[in-house]
């Protein structure tokens, strides 16, 4: 499949748009019209359960001679695919993809009511992409996030309860079975500091909505993270990829304003490393982690500020565009290499400036 053709005049739509800081545009831009085709790929490849698996929802989407480990709809592809629609614009009440979105939240929910209260899963298939290269509970980490952006939003107080139990039960496992270190760099996976990014950030937005959270483990990942941003050698668990332990330190050091000025020396030095497009290539081609990583990174510069925030925008926006398949897909280039995790991770990075900062 070939990649979608930019012109030098999206490059100067993007750049316009950026420093602007419009967070609404037109249909007819690139961003916007990548962000459709990317959607309505997903929505069309859903499985008759409302899952996603690795290159679609049904076999017959899977791409022959790609190696995905298994065959079947997991729970971490489905979380991340919701997510990406959440954030199109779409919600258990509205918007062009609600009912993909509720077919696939009653997915995840299915999963995370049947699970055992007392360990990590929340589900039972193993093997997956995803969970090879992200740690394997990474279904369970962006389950706890996506459940964390959903909460309030089911448009019934039934199904906004289910979904607070559900995040609950996320948010106990998850709190449980930190690691001594902070960490939830679990055995089994190729760059596990990214499932650890996943699993912060969810505690930290089930927290904004009220959930009860423990500090101490706040309080241990933060930890966690700034002896790594001091002593990146220290941190083994980023496949020897300074690009995802970076990306994880910067979103978790720059959540809130005192967060921002506490480690903006820090912030400022990781920030400068962007300009290397070696660093930016991470493992030396695009694959899913990469398209992870950019999202921590959007995240994290999106609460910043500033030009280095704005040329970041423009930068990966007119990368990710150019990379776009002709059917409206991104596939990593190597590891996560699903076409599912990796449009729905473009998509999310493309979609950070339209999103609120809060603290």
């Amino acid at each position: 499949m070939k990649p979608l053709f930019v012109s030098g005049l999206a490059t100067v739509v993007f750049a316009l748009y950026a420093i602007s800081g419009n967070t609404t545009l037109s249909k007819n831009d690139p961003v916007s019209i990548a962000v459709e085709k990317g959607a309505k790929w997903l929505v069309s490849v859903q499985g008759k359960d409302g899952g996603w698996g690795q290159d679609g929802g049904e076999t017959s989407y899977v791409r022959q001679g790609e190696h995905l480990e298994t065959n079947g709809n997991d729970v971490a592809n489905t979380a991340v695919a919701a997510a990406a629609l959440l954030h199109s614009g779409s919600t258990p009440v509205k918007g062009e993809y609600q009912a993909a979105l509720v077919r696939a939240v009653d997915f995840v929910l299915r999963s995370v009511d049947s699970s055992p209260a007392e360990n990590l899963q929340v589900t039972t298939l193993h093997g997956t992409q995803i969970q090879r290269k992200l740690g394997p509970y990474i279904d369970t980490f962006l389950t706890s996030k996506l459940l964390a952006e959903l909460d309030g939003q089911m448009g019934s107080a039934r199904a906004n309860a289910h979904v607070r139990q559900a995040l609950q039960k996320c948010v106990a496992k998850i709190e449980k079975n930190q690691l001594k270190d902070g960490s939830w760099n679990m055995a089994g996976g190729w760059a596990p500091i990214l499932g650890t990014s996943m699993a912060s950030r969810s505690l930290y937005i089930a927290q904004q909505k009220g959930v009860a959270v423990s500090g101490a483990a706040m309080d241990k990942v933060k930890e966690y993270t700034a002896n790594g941003a001091v002593s990146p050698t220290a941190m083994p668990a980023s496949a020897g990829v300074r690009l995802y332990q970076d990306a994880q330190a910067l979103e978790q050091m720059s959540r809130t304003d005192n967060d921002r000025r506490a480690n903006a020396a820090q912030i400022k030095s990781m920030t400068k490393n962007l300009a290397d497009q070696r660093y930016v290539m991470g493992f030396g081609s695009f694959g899913g982690e990469e398209f992870f990583s950019y999202l921590n990174i959007s995240d994290s510069l999106h609460r910043t500020g500033g030009a280095e925030w704005e040329k970041w925008n423009s930068d990966i926006k007119t990368k990710l565009v150019k990379l776009q398949n002709e059917d409206g897909t991104w596939a990593g280039h190597h590891c996560i290499t699903g076409r599912v995790a990796v449009t729905s991770a473009a998509i999310l990075v493309m979609l950070v400036d339209r999103e609120p900062v809060r603290d």
